[in-house]
């Protein structure tokens, strides 16, 4: 795979990054050395993953290869449709536009609130005694 040609892309979510190379032609999709059968365990992460190639109807021209590191499996997931977005429109400028309408090609930057001194969470804190 390392002789064809491919389009790179990065998408990020909470603290997941992954890195996509879009392969133009039918073939397995490989996420972190695995198919994507076997890495995505959840049905309901195969339409995130698979959404933005989906709105465009080609699912069948394109295969991806990715390597995602961090946060939790769903935000892995809206990390990898962000990249897979990102790179048909590299791949292709019409498709920016019913992308975008889609809200695919917006990055989500909301992420944990740090934890503050002298309360037990980001904003928890104990309970106020009047006397």
């Amino acid at each position: 795979m390392a002789d064809k040609k491919y389009v790179y892309a990065i998408g990020r979510r909470k603290t997941a990054t992954a890195q996509v190379r879009l392969f133009a032609g039918a073939g397995a999709s490989v996420i972190n050395g695995k198919p994507m059968n076997e890495y995505v365990h959840r049905s309901d992460l195969f339409a995130v993953l698979l959404a933005p190639l989906k709105t465009l109807g080609v699912q069948d021209k394109y295969h991806f290869q990715v390597t995602v590191e961090g946060s939790g499996e769903h935000s892995q997931a809206e990390a990898i449709r962000l990249g897979i977005a990102r790179a048909l429109v590299l791949e292709n400028a019409t498709a920016r536009k019913s992308l975008k309408d889609e809200g695919f090609l917006k990055r989500d930057s909301r992420t944990v609130e740090r934890k503050k001194p002298g309360l037990h969470k980001a904003r928890k804190a104990s309970q106020w005694s009047k006397r």
